[in-house]
């Protein structure tokens, strides 16, 4: 299956065959402008040396079905046409438009010629690149076509200067093929350029996609028609199932990105069905579903939720016949004229018609970064426009890596192994030391600091911080800090499941039974959940009364009816109203969970379930708690305190404070210590709150505030 595009030769041999090409499917008026530039541009076909034939670029956007005026400005887009057609005779000739579109298809082409680029001119280039988007997208499009044909040319006669310009164009023409849902463009200008930079791993994979092709693809048909049998019992008319072309480039980055080998690929069989409308699109999706084993991580709905360059699309994954995997696409044919063609398909012959909101979108956003005049923000920022979800980065070595918008040097190291990650201690970007909370942008170099052990730090898991951006990232931080405690929490796991079968008189109950209880596989992964506090004591306390005998814990006894708690804070049941107080160690505030326990001469004191001092206590004393509720109408409130951590500055006190009054806090204290050394301020913050709503509230405000790392309840 072709999986770029390459001119019909024979189309373009002669006068007569290019007219009747590329003025197919056109109207009388359109077929007589496209012969007679036809006609001007064959006159010089022989004097160009060296530059894309005009011919073959107009071939390719004619194939895109691009409008009139972009295939004629295309023939008159070169350098020779520059010297033999004026503009003032193309305007002549044919009109405003068209003379408009060839003045930015040649100003974008000295680009080539000149080769701005490599002589390190990028802001020039790109200025020009936006600008001329700004004024006409398609001027764009019929430059990204010259410089896919630039790179066939490159292909067949080796030149010097092909590295360079396949660099440029994975580094900016695709990607801005990409932002205008330019798919098949995209996809040339990438294998291309991917063939000159990278040739033995190109003939790696084209290699072996090469080796089975003919099973392959014996395979995808007889998949394409059994699911097309399927599709027309379903009552889908006018589906159409069709294998879809290899994209070499896509499945180098899939083998790079997931560290996986070729034969572990899922698009490797791949097919696309298009239908009619919106709704087959889903019942086509059922009918594959039902059909064969779906690969659930492989599911992505880009109807629902479009890519940012407007492009939609249903993608799946099934297991098939022989076990073997295979990608499904589903969309509408308008859909897929959008993904392939995307400038093209909303211009073509359809004068008048109103531009895609995407593409709009896209524009206007590239358009405010001419408002800069600092050439090193317009390249940055024009980058990271190209692709807003993505940050290219480099290692020392000059290898580029795929990182997520946002992400970290931190990031960065844990991406090229974990180990790298785990042993980081800071990071050089260009060359200049940065901290590990840097962001990197799309260009950076990045090296990497290490120590020869490994160290992570536990900030590294607080959000707030910045120092990882990759839940993936995060999840081997968590993974290193498990490991490294596992015994550790096995051991406190085992001693907090021994106490609570004890304190419900449960010791009867089987650890196995416990265990398949909270869903785990083995004893000891339970004991170290519990020791990570992933397993709460509350949820040991749920699964022991699921599990336990029904017969009577020390504080149940015999309980009389309950007593009236429309007052009162708290409520004690089973022995009537007692004295009661809230325990200053742990500071319970509705709605926690508490427990009450029985004190010699001052009643009843009022603990958080998980207070240290309950989990604690001795044996002999377990049976001198009591169970405890809060009162419905309760309208006390109640003593707690946070610790404020932060960076020390001016005005910290002031703006924390004025955070606190703005919420109508009833502070009663504040305590604050300064460490000059590390410009730290620990602040402790004694307050009335209501209920633990209220506090979230109160903590989350000073969360917000600038400079401050953490907010803790203290216990």
């Amino acid at each position: 299956m072709k999986h770029t595009f390459s001119a019909d030769e024979s189309a373009i041999e002669t006068l007569e065959s290019a007219q009747t090409y590329l003025t197919d499917n056109c109207t009388r008026n359109q077929a007589l402008i496209i012969r007679r530039a036809v006609e001007h541009a064959w006159e010089i076909k022989d004097q160009a040396t060296g530059y894309p034939d005009p011919f073959h670029v107009a071939s390719q956007l004619k194939h895109m079905r691009a409008d009139v005026p972009i295939i004629v400005s295309a023939l008159f887009g070169t350098d020779i046409s520059t010297k033999n057609h004026s503009i003032d005779f193309i305007h002549e000739h044919y009109g405003q438009e068209i003379a408009q579109m060839t003045r930015g298809v040649r100003w974008l082409n000295e680009l080539e010629i000149s080769d701005a680029f490599g002589s390190g001119d990028q802001a020039e280039t790109l200025r020009r690149m936006v600008l001329s988007m700004v004024e006409d997208v398609r001027v764009v499009l019929v430059k990204l076509a010259f410089r896919t044909q630039r790179l066939y040319n490159f292909v067949k006669s080796g030149s010097e200067r092909s590295l360079s310009v396949a660099q440029e164009t994975l580094t900016i023409y695709a990607p801005l093929a990409n932002r205008l849902g330019l798919g098949q463009l995209k996809w040339e200008l990438e294998d291309i350029a991917f063939k000159i930079v990278e040739p033995q791993a190109y003939k790696r994979i084209a290699g072996a996609l090469e080796e089975n092709r003919s099973a392959r693809e014996t395979y995808i048909t007889d998949f394409v028609a059994d699911l097309n049998n399927r599709v027309d019992t379903q009552g889908v008319v006018n589906a159409q199932v069709f294998g879809r072309p290899k994209h070499i480039y896509s499945i180098w980055k899939k083998m790079r990105d997931k560290r996986i080998e070729f034969s572990d690929l899922f698009d490797v069989r791949a097919v696309r069905v298009l239908v009619d409308d919106l709704s087959q699109c889903y019942s086509v999706l059922g009918i594959a579903h039902s059909s064969w084993q779906p690969i659930s991580r492989e599911f992505d709905d880009y109807i629902a939720n479009p890519k940012d360059n407007g492009y939609r699309s249903l993608h799946t994954a099934v297991i098939g016949p022989g076990g073997k995997p295979v990608e499904i696409q589903i969309r509408t044919r308008s859909m897929d004229d959008d993904a392939e063609n995307g400038v093209a398909a909303h211009w073509a012959y359809k004068e008048g018609s109103p531009v895609d909101t995407n593409l709009q979108k896209g524009i206007n956003a590239l358009r405010q970064l001419l408002e800069d005049d600092d050439d090193e923000n317009l390249v940055e920022g024009f980058t990271q426009q190209l692709d807003s979800q993505r940050a290219y980065v480099f290692t020392p070595k000059g290898e580029v890596i795929d990182m997520t918008k946002g992400a970290t040097p931190l990031d960065f190291a844990y991406h090229i192994h974990s180990q790298i990650g785990h042993r980081c201690r800071g990071a050089k970007v260009n060359g200049r030391i940065v901290p590990l909370t840097y962001v990197l942008n799309n260009g950076d170099q990045v090296e990497v600091l290490t120590t020869r052990e490994p160290a992570p730090s536990r900030d590294w898991l607080n959000k707030s911080l910045g120092y990882l951006n990759s839940s993936r990232a995060r999840g081997k931080v968590r993974a290193w800090f498990n490991l490294q405690d596992h015994d550790q929490h096995v051991a406190d796991g085992r001693v907090i499941l021994d106490r609570e079968l004890k304190r419900f008189k449960a010791s009867s109950i089987a650890i196995e039974t416990l265990v398949k209880r909270l869903k785990f596989d083995k004893p000891n992964e339970l004991f170290a959940a519990i020791g990570r506090n992933e397993v709460t004591v509350s949820q040991i306390v749920g699964a022991i009364d699921h599990l336990a005998e029904p017969v009577k814990r020390p504080q149940e006894l015999v309980k009389p009816a309950r007593p009236d708690r429309s007052s009162g804070a708290v409520q004690v049941r089973g022995v009537g109203n007692l004295l009661t107080q809230i325990a200053p160690c742990c500071q319970p505030v509705p709605p926690d969970s508490i427990v009450g326990f029985i004190t010699r001469g001052k009643g009843v004191t009022i603990h958080r379930a998980d207070c240290s001092n309950i989990l604690n206590l001795r044996e002999s004393e377990v049976g001198r708690l009591v169970d405890v509720d809060w009162g419905d109408n309760d309208t006390s409130r109640y003593h707690v305190e946070i610790q404020v951590r932060a960076f020390d500055r001016h005005g910290l006190l002031r703006d924390v404070s004025t955070a606190l009054s703005t919420l109508n806090v009833d502070v009663v204290s504040v305590n604050t210590l300064s460490d000059q050394t590390e410009q730290t301020a620990d602040m402790k913050i004694g307050m009335h709150v209501s209920n633990t709503g209220e506090l979230a509230t109160v903590m989350d405000k000073i969360r917000q505030l600038r400079n401050v790392q953490g907010v803790e309840r203290v216990s």
